[in-house]
C-alpha cells in the first residue's frame, strides 16, 4: 500500500491547488481524479469552456452589429458552430495539459479513478476497468466539487432539455432557447446563444436576474440582454416541461397563479448546482453529508469532524466559486503544515461573464438595509466614461457603498466592460479597509474603465463626481 502525507480527492481548482501548495510545503502528495482529464467542472464543463464560447459569440455579435460603425466593412458573417466548439475544446485541452504538467513538476502522484473512503485513513481508487487499489494518507482533502441541480419533474434528456454541460457542445444554434433560471450560469449561456441569433426566453423564480447580487446589477443586466431580443418571465415558477419531436414546451405560473406556455426547440435548465459527494462512501470514514450533500467543517480549519479529513470548495458551505475553492485549497494545505492562514469570505468577488460583465464584492445595498447599517451610495454611469464611449461599451454603472460614519467601503458593484478585472481594485481596497475618499484621492490612468471606480467613490464621499 502506498502511503502519502496528503491525498486530495478531486482535481478541480480547489483540489489541484491544494495538492500543489501541499507539495510546495514539503508533503508527499497524491491526487485522485475520477475522469481521464484533470481540472474538474471548472476547466472541463464550466468556467473555462463557457468563457471561450462567450468570447467567440461576442466576436460574432460585434462583427454583425458594430464593425460597420467602426469603419470595418466585411461580408455578412456566419456562425460555424463546429469550429466554435472545436476552438473551445482546444482551449480546454491546453489547460488540461497544463495541470498535468504542474502535477509532474511538483512530484504529485496522480491516480485516475473513483476515489472513495475505505477508512478514515485510507482511500480506495476504483479504475474504469473495474480494478482498484487502496492508498493511505495522514491527511485527506475532499475536493469533489458539484453537479447541476435538476428538478425532479423536468425530464432532462440531454438532447432537447439540457444542462450547462450539453449547452457547451451544441451542434447548432437554437432557434428559440428557453432558459430555466436567470442566475449566473443561465445569464451567461443564455447570452451566448442570444448573441449568435437565438431567440432566448428566461424563466426565473425570483423577481430579478442574478438574484443573489445587488438589485441594481440585475436590473441593468436585464436591460442589456433585452436589447438582443430576449424575453423575461420573472417571478415565475416552472411547473412542467415536455418534449415532442424537436419541440419543447415549458409551462410556468406567475406570482398570481396565471399560467404561461412557452415553446422552443431547446430548453436549458440552470437552477444552480449541488455538492457532489456521491460515491465517496463517507460513512466508512465516519462522516455524513447534510440534506444538500454538503460536508460540515470547522470554520477555523476546514477540518471535518474526523481529525485529518478536510473538505473544501463546493462540498462545503459558501459560494460555489472556483476562486473560493482555490483559496480554501491553499488554506487547508497551510493549516496541515501548522501555519495560521486566513480567508475573508466577505471579500471573495463574484463575477458574471456576460457583456457587459457584472462583478461585485462585499455587501449589497439590500444586505446593508436588512442589517440596519447606515451607508452612503455613490454611482457613476459608463455612458459618462471616456474610455467606454470610445469603445462603444456605454452600458453599465459602478456603484460604491460606504459606511455613513467612517466612509469605509462596504460593497462595490459594477456592471460594464471589464468589470471582472476592475473588481480586483475594490477587493484590494476593502482588504485594507480603505475609505471611499482613499480611493477617490488615488490617481487613475485616463482614459480607463477603472476611472468609474474613482468617480463612484467621489460620488459616495461627498456627491462630488467630476464627470457626471
Amino acid at each position: 500500500m502506498q502511503d502519502f502525507d496528503v491525498v486530495v480527492i478531486g482535481s478541480g481548482p480547489g483540489g489541484y491547488v491544494s495538492a500543489i501548495r501541499s507539495a510546495q510545503l514539503g508533503f508527499k502528495v497524491a491526487i485522485i481524479e475520477k475522469y481521464a482529464v484533470m481540472g474538474g467542472t471548472c476547466l472541463n464543463v464550466g468556467c473555462i469552456p463557457s468563457k471561450a464560447l462567450l468570447d467567440s459569440s461576442e466576436h460574432y455579435y460585434n462583427a454583425v452589429h458594430s464593425f460597420e460603425e467602426h469603419g470595418i466593412d466585411i461580408a455578412k458573417p456566419k456562425v460555424n458552430m463546429g469550429q466554435m466548439i472545436k476552438r473551445k475544446a482546444g482551449v480546454v485541452s491546453n489547460l488540461n495539459a497544463g495541470i498535468s504538467y504542474l502535477m509532474k513538476k511538483n512530484k504529485i502522484t496522480t491516480f485516475h479513478g473513483l476515489g472513495s473512503f475505505d477508512s478514515a485513513k485510507t482511500v480506495k481508487v476504483t479504475k474504469e476497468d473495474g480494478s482498484s487499489e487502496v492508498i493511505s494518507a495522514k491527511n485527506i482533502i475532499i475536493a469533489t466539487g458539484s453537479k447541476p441541480t435538476i428538478l425532479p419533474f423536468i425530464p432532462v434528456d440531454k438532447e432537447r432539455i439540457i444542462t450547462s454541460t450539453e449547452a457547451l457542445k451544441m451542434k447548432e444554434v437554437p432557434k428559440h432557447l428557453i432558459v430555466i433560471g436567470a442566475g449566473v450560469i443561465g445569464a451567461e449561456l443564455g447570452s451566448v446563444y442570444a448573441r449568435l441569433g437565438s431567440k432566448v426566453s428566461f424563466i426565473e423564480f425570483a423577481d430579478s436576474m442574478i438574484p443573489t447580487m445587488d438589485k441594481t446589477m440585475g436590473k441593468e443586466l436585464q436591460k442589456s440582454i433585452a436589447k438582443m431580443g430576449a424575453d423575461f418571465y420573472l417571478s415565475h415558477k416552472v411547473t412542467s416541461a415536455a418534449v415532442k419531436g424537436k419541440e419543447v414546451t415549458v409551462k410556468a405560473q406567475d406570482s398570481a397563479g396565471k399560467e404561461v406556455e412557452i415553446k422552443g426547440d431547446y430548453c436549458l435548465v440552470c437552477i444552480g448546482r449541488r455538492p457532489y459527494t456521491d460515491g465517496l462512501n463517507l460513512a466508512a470514514a465516519g462522516l455524513t453529508a447534510d440534506d444538500r450533500g454538503r460536508v460540515a467543517v470547522d470554520e477555523h480549519t476546514l477540518q471535518t469532524s474526523v481529525p485529518g479529513i478536510y473538505a473544501i470548495g463546493d462540498v462545503v458551505r459558501g459560494a460555489m466559486l472556483a476562486h473560493k475553492a482555490e483559496e480554501e485549497g491553499t488554506f487547508v494545505a497551510e493549516v496541515i503544515a501548522g501555519q495560521k492562514p486566513h480567508i475573508n469570505y466577505n471579500l471573495i468577488p463574484g463575477v458574471v461573464y456576460t457583456w457587459p460583465e457584472v462583478a461585485a464584492v462585499g455587501k449589497t445595498e439590500q444586505e446593508l438595509k436588512a442589517a440596519g447599517i447606515a451607508y452612503k451610495e455613490g454611482s457613476f454611469p459608463f455612458k459618462a466614461l471616456g474610455r467606454a464611449i470610445a469603445s462603444g461599451d456605454v452600458d453599465g454603472v459602478c456603484k460604491v457603498l460606504a459606511d455613513a460614519t467612517t466612509d469605509e467601503i462596504l460593497g462595490v458593484h459594477i456592471i460594464g466592460a471589464r468589470a471582472a478585472d476592475m473588481i480586483a481594485e475594490a477587493v484590494v481596497a476593502m482588504e485594507y479597509r480603505a475609505s471611499a475618499e482613499d480611493v477617490a484621492r488615488m490617481s487613475h490612468a485616463h482614459p480607463t474603465y477603472t476611472e468609474a471606480m474613482k468617480e463612484a467613490c467621489l460620488a459616495a464621499t461627498a456627491k462630488r463626481s467630476i464627470h457626471s
